[in-house]
């Protein structure tokens, strides 16, 4: 009976995802979808040939803006686009930055073993410093540097500065930035083998403070995507491998971390030039059930947006990289980020034990992780007075006990029955005439964009709706040389100019928020679309509705309602052509 056993053992093993693929939520079939066909005419910006270069590849690394000027960073450029200056077929830059990396840092980026193409200076920071300076970094051939430079002319400012601890070496290292209070908080890895994790901020007056180094209680080989500047504290958000399961192997964990922009250190004795106020905690996003099933990945969060009234963020996370591929939208409240920071801390009382909340009555006081001259702290000064017993107890236990519940206790969006996932995302928190609807752009790993209407209310009745699935990725002018190439890698939405800007490695492309043309004169096709930009409009055609525009026009964002619409036979209606071409094609760009 012994091999019988074995063998129904295996099988079951194997069923396992196809039972877990059955009794999980369906995808959302989109009201429309937007093939290559159709999205092959918008504007396409792919940088300019440079040098001696008979391709020049934008390497795309980040897009900013800064006034009404979009920055795109890539290697060894940066280009401005106006915001305020549409061109209808072309994304035109009014301004160019060119920094290179030099020929001697070019030769050592050689000589350590790095490829030709790994040796360019790749722009990885790029924020304002003020109203007439902005701070650019570059990797410049694995030599990080920074400069000033200024607004209004991008001429170079001052000095370069050395970008350790500011600036990843790498192209391919994660890392954020951004000043606060005058002061630059960075987090990247601060040595040629990335091995040195780091959380630091400097500039400003003080001295520079940063994470302790090497210890993976602190950061254990973390992804840095996003920092935001709220209230007292600069928080981080980030991936990294989970030391509270390292008994599973390297389990991937989202996490949001939290520091007092006035910690100035610890004392002599414990902490001295290094946070006394670091805490992270766990962020929650997961499908609820009888056992729940989590997306632990983080890969792109937005700043703080109001949901309902209450500050936020939201953000896109996939599974684990070896499971099955799944991914989910979920959003945070601050206040919610806040509490879990108030809550229990987590400790392991030996290297080899499980990990448990630590007893309340048993904190030092002032309460660990506390800013001083506020809360519990309020009678200290400055972190440099905090006892030592306070001190030694935020260094061994920096992870809260809770994780950071999601809006609703759910996601607002899954997408698990496709073989790529989601990338990227960009959110209009006022959508629509009455600007009472959030829509969220979500971009893939397959040069596909995803638009959804997002249930954001407890109260409401309705679902998200899957709105449109786009091939956005332009296989004529882009650069496809792996299916890499196809991944969206950054968004950012312009509500003035109605546009969306994807980015890929090899380009940017210009994407309008609506096609409401699509559905030609059909008004069942245009109300049944639920896009909160379009509308039915007396005149007999499907258009784009301003923000506060109520009267005028018709539209059914809630429920697409057209019962009692006639078809429209004899119409042209590009939005209601079969889907078959589109899943066909799209399948086969995975083989």
């Amino acid at each position: 009976m012994r091999p019988r056993v074995h063998f129904l053992l295996g099988l079951f093993s194997l069923m396992t995802p196809l039972l877990w693929a059955i009794s999980f939520p369906e995808d959302d079939v989109p009201i429309e979808t937007v093939d290559y066909h159709f999205s092959k005419q918008y504007p396409v910006f792919r940088g300019r040939p440079t040098g001696n270069e008979s391709l020049h590849r934008l390497d795309f690394q980040l897009m900013t803006k800064i006034q009404d000027t979009l920055f795109i960073a890539g290697r060894d450029q940066v280009y401005l686009v106006s915001l305020r200056e549409t061109y209808r077929n072309e994304i035109i830059p009014y301004r160019k930055l060119t920094w290179r990396s030099g020929q001697a840092d070019r030769e050592t980026c050689a000589m350590k073993g790095k490829r030709r193409e790994e040796c360019h200076n790749f722009i990885k920071v790029l924020v304002p410093r003020n109203e007439d300076l902005v701070f650019i970094c570059g990797t410049n051939g694995f030599n990080p540097m920074c400069r000033y430079y200024r607004l209004d002319n991008l001429e170079f400012d001052g000095e370069e500065i050395s970008g350790l601890a500011r600036c990843p070496f790498d192209a391919k290292q994660t890392n954020v930035a951004l000043f606060a209070d005058g002061k630059l908080y960075s987090a990247t890895v601060a040595d040629f083998l990335a091995s040195d994790a780091v959380i630091y901020r400097s500039m400003g007056d003080g001295s520079a403070l940063r994470t302790i180094k090497y210890d993976s209680k602190w950061l254990k080989e973390p992804h840095f995507l996003h920092a935001v500047d709220y209230g007292n504290y600069v928080y981080f958000f980030f991936r990294e491998i989970a030391m509270e399961h390292n008994n599973l192997g390297k389990a991937v964990y989202s996490r949001v971390a939290r520091i007092c922009k006035n910690d100035v250190g610890g004392s002599q004795r414990v902490l001295e030039k290094h946070w006394t106020s670091f805490m992270k905690a766990r962020l929650n996003c997961s499908v609820p059930g009888e056992s729940f099933f989590y997306f632990d990945v983080l890969q792109s969060i937005t700043d703080i947006i109001d949901i309902n009234g209450m500050p936020s963020v939201a953000g896109v996370f996939t599974t684990q990289m070896n499971s099955i591929p799944g991914s989910a939208l979920c959003a945070f409240t601050m206040a919610d980020i806040e509490k879990v920071f108030q809550g229990r801390f987590k400790e392991q009382k030996t290297p080899d034990s499980v990990w448990t909340a630590f007893p309340e009555d048993r904190l030092p006081r002032p309460r660990p992780g506390s800013c001083a001259g506020h809360g519990p702290a309020e009678a200290y000064k400055t972190s440099i007075d905090f006892p030592d017993e306070t001190l030694l107890f935020i260094k061994s236990h920096p992870l809260m006990d809770s994780s950071v519940p999601s809006v609703r206790d759910e996601p607002w969006f899954t997408k698990t029955r496709v073989r790529y996932r989601l990338t990227a995302l960009a959110v209009d928190n006022s959508a629509g005439p009455h600007q009472n609807y959030t829509v969220v752009f979500i971009g893939s790993e397959a040069g596909v964009l995803l638009k959804v209407l997002a249930k954001t209310s407890v109260f409401s009745l309705n679902e998200s709706v899957l709105l449109e699935e786009i091939d956005v990725f332009n296989r004529a002018k882009c650069i496809s040389n792996s299916e890499d190439d196809r991944r969206i890698l950054s968004l950012h939405l312009d509500k003035e100019t109605h546009s969306l800007f994807v980015a890929f490695s090899s380009c940017v492309v210009r994407v309008p928020l609506s096609r409401c043309e699509r559905h030609s004169s059909c008004q069942k096709s245009c109300i049944a679309s639920r896009d909160p930009y379009c509308a039915w409009m007396a005149r007999g055609s499907c258009e784009r509705v301003q923000p506060g525009v109520h009267v005028g026009y018709e539209q059914d964002v809630e429920y697409g309602n057209t019962a009692r619409l006639g078809d429209c036979q004899g119409k042209t209606n590009v939005a209601m052509l079969p889907l078959t071409l589109f899943w066909f094609y799209t399948d086969l760009s995975f083989l």
